[in-house]
């Protein structure tokens, strides 16, 4: 046990003089020096060995059943399932399989004999969901442990040495599950230009070929083909005189490469979990790590001591036996029996070393267990059977790095959360996505966040940071607000940065400390991973205010009770052409599916109403482009607006053109994937035929739907078509009812309308004609000639009127005189007419007409004057101030 010196008794005895507070310090520091030992002495070993033994109390043997399988490296490999913890490949001698984590003594796998593989030898490996793909003997199988059933797989036609692809643990999404679902089949080795990729997406049972635009231009061999999801991009490795760049498919990274770096032996490639973009490189005497999916790609520097660092593993001199990564950290096992353990952080990665032991066999692999818990996996033969038992040696990191003799920096921080970690949000096209985040620092620590995505070509960021109170203890918390949107709409990248729009794209967005030190363990980053695609909980529904059911047009019991309807044979084509069909088509009604149908007055031009919806929650009015389809081939409706007068500068689309390249997608095979707007200035097809119907609705038109006389149902499909509104495919039908048009008459048009055009030119002309006719002399002949005929000689009855006005007394009427007349004559068509007893004239309207006063006198007339035109009138005016007017009409 440690002793005090004896300048420190003499100190004691000086202050208290052996009193009870010098026996507590000197507890005090005895105890201070029992405690580092102890601490010493707990660092020494690394891990614990312990065996795994089951199933082996029984003597029941088990035997293999078909042909054992073998890994073609010399190093060992062990593959876990990033999603579930208990799944696990070990590659080496031996095969092993396990679903419990190795937690109990497992067979040599083995394929069946009846698959005729020949050798054996495994040489790639992957993990696809429920489903183990293996290349065994340069052929692809597939091993779907779950079933326990074995298939090969179908479409590769040339050998292939590896398979590549990655898993995504936010299970349920769409974008989540093409993740897991792709799997890569390629020759090692081979000339790029040349080679063969095989691309799956069905986990690897069906492939067919890859097409890279860029491969016959390439120089080099093919060192491994990837799809790096956190990038969107498909990534080829290209080797080529000892330097080693990756090329990719899609742009803006498609015209050019990443950075080249050295490639030495076979480097093994290791995909880290999470979608983060972190690949790392290894062999025996090299390690590296990228965390832009391969653009740059640099050396891990190695730390032994306080004081020593090597910038790369060859410059430390040691020999990589086994390599293992998680989303945030990576463990070496190295042939000289030492561990080594880095951080993956965001900015740079070093390994420290830890205390030798000895732990190192040549069938030993490592894999991480969980955050801080790596572990050491060695198969032991057993002589009894043929079952393997599993010596696992579990190292705690946080234990060790609490070595004094390490000299590791306490973590600066005390807390990193945020809501986001670990999960998978969607941001569709225009739409925005924020996320905050809460970290303390330790007290007098200064912490930078620092926030990153991995794709930066389609997602953009910008992040605020501001003190958001205290805690009990005195710490200030820092809020961090993040907001997300695609990169185009921040207006703030080039257009050659940014990727296609058009074109659905993922991101992870990771949230950490940059001055965060290796013994920050439990500490670990915050990720998310972000679809820039398809927002699943919108949908679109057809406004429906005015249903035929409200009207009592149709009934809605009755279309809930197998209701059907005829269609006309004149009136649809089941092949969508516009032609005739050969017999009436009786259609069943699925009012579940369409409800009620709204209801459409047949001679009004009509556009239907289409909403979009999240959640159940209402939106917006769609106003962007989009196309009906009736879906049993009616054609009984066009559209007001054409080509020309639509305004468009190229060609427009149609159903015929759409349904010509559909393939196995028609009839509804018009969506936002092949819409081309005719107003688009980079549409290049002529305009040929301005007159063509214009079938696009919505957008910066007014075209509208224009129906046939015919009342009936009708039911549309309807598509979102602008590529620029959703990246959903926003799809959906909906049903109509056209009312109001009258039966079509079984007479021609033609039968009725030219005969009454003819007839009402023929009354113009008479209407002209007759009147100029009948002022020439056979006119007023002819005209006589009928009055003659049709009136008898007694005239009374064509007098209408006679009156006689008469003025102040006259002398000469007291004297027996008779009085001067005033006679207004009347004419029709200037028939001269005769009344009996009370006047005579001769003569047409106009000329001098006699009078005779009543009683048969005769006497001149001192003036004529016809009356106005208007009434064809003559007036005949006597002499003297006491005028006596006669009117005769």
């Amino acid at each position: 046990m440690p002793t005090l010196g004896g300048d420190t008794q003499r100190r004691l005895r000086r202050i208290g003089g052996g009193g009870f507070f010098c026996k507590m310090l000197m507890l005090m520091l005895v105890a201070a020096a029992t405690l580092r030992l102890c601490l010493l002495a707990r660092a020494q070993p690394l891990c614990r060995n312990h065996m795994v033994r089951t199933g082996k109390v029984f003597h029941i043997r088990q035997q293999i059943q078909g042909d054992p399988l073998y890994f073609s490296s010399m190093r060992p490999h062990l593959i876990k399932h990033p999603c579930k913890k208990n799944v696990a490949l070990y590659l080496g001698r031996q095969i092993f399989f396990t679903t419990d984590n190795f937690k109990s003594s497992l067979l040599p796998l083995s394929i069946p004999a009846s698959m005729k593989v020949g050798t054996p030898e495994l040489t790639s490996a992957h993990i696809a969901d429920s489903v183990l793909v293996l290349v065994v003997n340069q052929k692809v199988y597939i091993y779907d442990y779950e079933a326990n059933s074995w298939n090969t797989s179908l479409g590769i036609e040339r050998p292939v040495s590896h398979v590549s692809g990655d898993n995504c643990c936010y299970s349920g999404h769409p974008f989540c599950v093409d993740m897991s679902n792709s799997v890569f089949a390629y020759l090692y080795g081979d000339q790029i230009s040349q080679t063969t990729v095989y691309f799956s997406n069905t986990r690897g049972y069906k492939f067919q070929k890859f097409a890279y635009e860029r491969q016959p231009e390439l120089v080099g061999s093919l060192g491994g083909t990837f799809y790096f999801h956190s990038l969107s991009q498909v990534g080829l490795l290209l080797i080529d005189q000892g330097k080693a760049r990756f090329g990719y498919s899609e742009h803006p990274l498609n015209s050019s490469f990443g950075l080249p770096f050295d490639y030495n032996g076979t480097l093994g490639i290791l995909i880290t979990p999470g979608q983060k973009g972190i690949l790392i490189f290894w062999f025996e005497k090299s390690l590296l790590v990228s965390r832009n999916s391969g653009q740059l790609v640099y050396p891990v520097h190695v730390r032994e001591g306080p004081n020593t660092l090597y910038s790369s593993i060859s410059e430390a001199n040691i020999t990589i036996h086994s390599v293992a990564a998680n989303e945030y950290e990576l463990a070496v096992l190295t042939q000289e029996n030492n561990l080594y353990y880095g951080s993956l952080g965001i900015l740079s990665s070093s390994l420290i070393k830890f205390a030798g032991q000895n732990i190192w066999s040549q069938n030993a692999a490592l894999m991480f267990t969980d955050v801080g818990r790596v572990e050491i996996l060695t198969p032991i033969p057993d002589l009894m059977f043929p079952a393997f038992d599993f010596q696992k040696c579990s190292v705690n990191i946080q234990a060790i790095l609490m070595d004094p003799q390490l000299q590791v920096d306490v973590c600066k921080a005390e807390l990193l959360e945020g809501e986001f970690d670990n999960k998978m949000y969607t941001i569709d096209m225009n739409s925005k996505l924020e996320l905050t985040a809460l970290m303390i620092p330790r007290p007098g620590m200064s912490l930078i966040p620092l926030a990153m995505v991995s794709n930066p070509h389609s997602l953009g960021l910008q992040a605020i940071i501001y003190e958001d109170g205290y805690t009990y203890d005195g710490n200030t918390k820092h809020r961090l607000n993040i907001s997300l949107k695609q990169q185009h709409h921040w207006g703030r990248a080039d257009p050659n940065f940014t990727s296609s729009i058009k074109r659905p794209t993922g991101s992870t967005i990771t949230l950490d400390i940059a001055n965060k030190e290796i013994s920050c363990v439990d500490l670990k980053p915050l990720t998310a991973f972000i679809s820039v695609g398809c927002d699943q909980e919108k949908k679109i529904i057809i406004q429906n205010e005015i249903s035929a059911c409200q009207n009592n047009i149709l009934d809605p019991v009755g279309l809930q009770d197998n209701y059907s309807y005829v269609i006309e044979r004149d009136a649809y084509d089941p092949n969508f052409q516009g032609q005739k069909a050969n017999e009436d088509l009786v259609v069943e009604y699925e009012y579940e599916k369409l409800g009620c149908p709204s209801l459409v007055y047949w001679n009004n031009p009509w556009k239907p109403v289409v909403e979009l919806w999240r959640e159940d929650k209402f939106q917006e009015v769609i106003e962007t482009e989009f196309v009906l389809l009736e879906v049993h081939g009616l054609f009984t409706y066009t559209y007001s607006l054409t080509a020309q007068t639509a305004l468009c500068k190229a060609q427009p689309q149609n159903w015929t053109t759409i349904l010509g390249t559909a393939g196995d997608r028609r009839p509804f095979a018009w969506d936002r994937e092949n819409y081309v707007s005719c107003h688009d200035p980079d549409n290049e097809a002529p305009l040929r035929w301005p007159n063509v119907p214009y079938q696009i609705l919505g957008g910066p038109t007014a075209n509208k739907v224009i129906f046939d006389q015919r009342n009936g149902i009708y039911i549309f499909y309807i598509s979102i078509v602008d590529p620029h509104y959703s990246y959903c495919h926003l799809e959906t039908t909906f049903s109509i009812y056209v009312y109001g048009a009258f039966p079509r008459s079984v007479i021609l048009a033609e039968v009725t309308i030219i005969p009454l055009v003819v007839v009402m030119l023929l009354s113009v002309w008479l209407a002209y004609a007759i009147p100029k006719l009948l002022r020439t002399e056979k006119g007023v002949k002819f005209k006589g000639f009928w009055v003659h005929l049709c009136t008898s000689p007694p005239a009374p009855r064509h007098l209408r009127r006679l009156r006689w006005e008469r003025g102040s007394p006259d002398p000469r009427r007291d004297a027996g005189e008779k009085p001067p007349l005033h006679l207004r004559w009347r004419t029709f068509w200037g028939v001269e007419r005769r009344d009996s007893g009370l006047l005579r004239t001769v003569g047409l309207p106009g000329s001098a007409p006699e009078a005779q006063h009543p009683g048969g006198a005769e006497g001149p007339l001192r003036r004529c004057r016809r009356g106005p035109s208007s009434t064809s009138s003559l007036s005949l005016l006597s002499p003297g101030p006491d005028a006596t007017e006669l009117t005769v009409s």
